[in-house]
């Protein structure tokens, strides 16, 4: 690219990335930028990483963010996008080039964020509690007891731990000065701490020379210090800790699940949960255990329709009662959403004179609360700087709520009416200065470009007070407007990295050389062993009609006549299960895949990245082929191809899943399905009636052929089948090897032998067991085969009585 003249670059930075590549970096006027200071000088922080980049030809370069994308691709990390065309997983969008803070400043930050949160602390403890800053006139009643984020229930009611506040984050900003804002508080159930570690990961695999070398500030310490934290405020040695999540259709529940896989803990939904005795109990295949620290993720009013919003579906009634015996902690605690009410901002620095005795040292964005009139005439005379909002909203400026408008977009006989406005509704409406968001670098098609950004900062409660994590994620913006920073806009993620000018300390959350114990896995919640259950059985029903279809398909390729009696006959046992021959590939047999994978999506904190991306993988193939294959040898050839991804993926969760609860239940699903998928087809397939063909096509569909071969000096008969499919027990396809393996892992399961007697469930369990295995191949008939699978079915619903009700 061709160079300007030095007279029109001055104030510019020239950096160099590849060979033969040169190019300018200019920030955009009127912006502070994180790379390169007021004079065009690169910022001492950034030399090393800029030496290396240029170093690097632009072939290596696109190789080094090909592994990042690769990895966040791999684990499986996603946010939930929500549009106009509905909602869906996006891949995490990652800014490659991190965001380099010096520690000196980041020191300076994090004394100032550290007294915020302290402040914020105060505040809320005087809302839900004496109220003195409404009072003294500090606060304006208002924006209280209007406020939709004021939980009247929760007044006068503090929390076990002493403290409302345990995990806050802060979205700060840089203006065109060069100085640090506070733009938004995020206090009600801050996101983006575990998509922090995961863009650190990502961005590690991008430049792992360069950060090996480089003396970046570790996060493990932080997530160390907080899970140290939680496990103090237990009230007994068997409480649990758990992470409270609304659900996989939340737009960070992948951060949910990794959150609570990272730090140990378990993931719950509301329904998980029940309030016995004023005690919060989670239910779990083994009965009611406590909890005693709950990190909740969905906001408060949801948390318990019986005092809060009644029309919750997500919450856990009594769980405001359970927080007046004071037997569980909160994490936040309820009602603590207030605090990120927009309007507060505009209070902030007389409140925390009068609660502290301080000044503010890292001032808040510029906002006037218009319920006051002296605000609302300089916000009415200086129309053009601002944007207009609800006082009540927890969106900073930047993020689109749809309600806020920008002062200089007005047209003229608008801003003449705007006073009016602000007379008008005035307490609902606040102003806020128009910010000019600092710059950082971006690698935007094949080059550097500026772009706006905030920071995501993220503080903890701990033994020694509030510790900042040394990071964070910054929000990029996707182009020059600084509303393209929100997510939902368009805007990626980069790691910060907080460098040091001397080495720093590499912690882990890896337990230290020496003894150690060997703690038991924890009690398995009864919603994860039914999803876990219902995995098993929707992967094995979609197994049996690929094996099916597939030899289906091959008789057909060879008759080419749907109506020749085998095919016909079964065509019509398909159908009974709603499966339809005259689709190459059956919508039914999506559904079951895509049940598969919904049962999967339930348990992300317990379920290995390789598992989830080997299920994705054959949801993903089998609707391609929905509408490229044939009838025929090319779907014969397709349903293969599909039988040996579920291959892969059974063999991934065979291989690496812990045999403990879950494996359990994940198993009695597999057995209880395919014990009835091949009862059903003995019953249809091994009858007087059936057509020629049907006993060959039998040991097909069961993988047995050169089993029988090798067993068996007969050719295929009747009771040879029969023995070899539905009596055998060393035949992993067979009825009694079902019955078997269930029977093992019944005698496993909690609570199978009460005081010395079989439990209900057991009891049938075995009965079922005994009954198979004295049968003969000679007693085997289309009856006993219905009352068998009328009996696994019995079984089925029995285990949902007793373990996942």
């Amino acid at each position: 690219m061709g160079k300007r003249p030095a007279a029109e670059r001055k104030g510019e930075a020239e950096v160099r990335i590849g060979k033969d590549a040169a190019f300018d970096y200019a920030p955009l006027r009127g912006t502070a930028d994180e790379m390169v200071d007021n004079n065009g000088v690169v910022r001492p922080v950034w030399q090393r990483f800029l030496s290396h980049l240029g170093a690097m030809p632009e072939k290596d370069l696109a190789e080094r963010f090909a592994r990042a994308d690769r990895y966040l691709r791999d684990a499986g990390v996603f946010y939930r996008a929500y549009g106009s065309k509905g909602t869906g997983e996006r891949a995490w969008p990652i800014s490659h080039i991190p965001v380099l803070i010096d520690e000196r400043e980041w020191q300076a930050l994090s004394a100032g964020l550290v007294q915020r949160a302290d402040l914020l602390e105060a505040i809320v403890a005087d809302i839900y509690g004496d109220n003195r800053l409404v009072e003294e006139g500090v606060l304006p009643p208002a924006l209280i007891a209007a406020n939709p984020e004021f939980q009247r229930p929760l007044s006068g009611i503090r929390p076990a731990s002493g403290h409302y506040l345990h995990f806050c984050a802060f979205e700060i900003g840089r203006g065109p000065d060069g100085n640090w804002w506070v733009l938004a508080d995020r206090t009600q159930a801050p996101s983006g701490a575990g998509f922090a570690l995961e863009s650190r990961v990502a961005t590690t695999r991008a430049f792992s020379d360069i950060y090996a070398e480089t003396p970046v500030h570790r996060l493990a310490s932080f997530f160390g210090a907080f899970r140290d934290a939680l496990q103090g405020m237990k009230h007994s040695g068997d409480d649990r800790i758990a992470v409270l999540t609304p659900g996989p259709a939340n737009e960070t529940y992948y951060e949910h699940a990794y959150i609570a896989r990272y730090l140990g803990f378990m993931l719950l939904e509301g329904e998980d949960l029940t309030v016995v005795k004023g005690r919060v109990m989670v239910r779990t295949v083994a009965g009611l255990k406590p909890i005693g620290v709950l990190w909740r993720r969905l906001d408060s009013a949801f948390a318990d329709p019986l005092e809060l919003n009644q029309n919750s579906h997500i919450g856990t009634p009594g769980l405001v009662e359970a927080l007046r015996t004071e037997s569980v902690t909160i994490v936040n605690a309820l009602g603590t959403g207030i605090l990120e009410t927009r309007a507060l901002l505009a209070f902030m620095p007389t409140i925390c004179r009068r609660l502290l005795g301080q000044a503010l040292r890292l001032p808040s964005i510029a906002t006037w609360w218009c319920g006051q009139e002296e605000e609302r005439e300089h916000v009415a005379k200086n129309i053009e700087k601002m944007v207009i909002g609800p006082a009540y909203s927890r969106a900073p400026f930047f993020d689109d709520d749809g309600e806020s408008v920008l002062g200089s977009s007005l047209r003229a006989t608008a801003r003449d009416s705007i006073t009016d406005w602000l007379s008008s509704d005035g307490p609902k409406l606040v102003g806020q200065e128009v910010v000019t968001l600092s710059t950082t670098p971006a690698w935007v098609d094949g080059k550097l470009v500026p772009r706006p950004m905030s920071l995501r900062v993220f503080a903890a409660r701990t033994a020694d007070g509030w510790q900042i994590m040394p990071g964070g994620f910054a929000r990029i913006g996707s182009g020059a407007d600084v509303a393209a920073i929100a997510m939902q806009s368009g805007g990626a993620a980069a790691d910060v990295w907080i460098v040091s000018d001397k080495p720093v300390e590499r912690h882990t959350l890896l337990p230290a050389e020496g003894s150690f114990t060997r703690n038991m896995p924890g009690s398995l919640p009864s919603r994860a062993a039914d999803n876990l259950f219902w995995l098993g059985r929707y992967i094995e029903r979609a197994e049996g009609a690929l094996r099916i279809l597939r030899a289906w398909h091959a008789r057909y390729a060879e008759a080419a006549d749907p109506s020749q009696p085998l095919l016909a006959d079964v065509s019509a046992y398909l159908a009974a299960v709603d499966i339809d021959t005259a689709e190459a590939v059956p919508e039914t047999l999506l559904r079951n895949i895509d049940s598969a994978v919904y049962s999967a999506s339930n348990i992300r904190d317990r379920f290995s990245p390789d598992g989830w991306l080997a299920l994705n993988d054959l949801a993903k193939t089998a609707r391609r082929f929905r509408v490229t294959v044939t009838a025929g040898d090319d779907a014969s050839h397709a349903m293969t191809i599909l039988l040996r991804k579920l291959a892969g993926f059974a063999g991934l969760v065979h291989e690496n899943m812990y045999r403990f609860m879950g494996w359990r239940f994940l198993s009695l699903g597999r057995y209880i399905e395919r014990g009835l998928h091949m009862t059903r087809l003995l019953g249809h397939m091994s009858g007087p009636e059936a057509p020629d063909g049907a006993l060959d096509m039998l040991l097909e569909i069961g993988d047995s052929v050169m089993t029988h071969r090798r067993r068996y000096n007969v050719n295929t008969a009747r009771l040879t089948v029969t023995d070899l499919l539905a009596l055998d027990p060393l035949n992993p396809r067979s009825v009694l090897f079902q019955v078997n393996e269930i029977h093992h892992e019944v005698e496993q399961l909690p609570n199978a032998l009460i005081n010395g007697q079989m439990s209900p469930f057991y009891r049938e369990a075995m009965r079922l067991h005994s009954g198979l295995a004295v049968m003969t191949p000679e007693g085997m008939g289309p009856e006993v085969y219905q009352r068998f699978e009328r009996e696994l079915e019995q079984l089925s619903d029995l285990l949902a009585q007793t373990y996942l009700g």
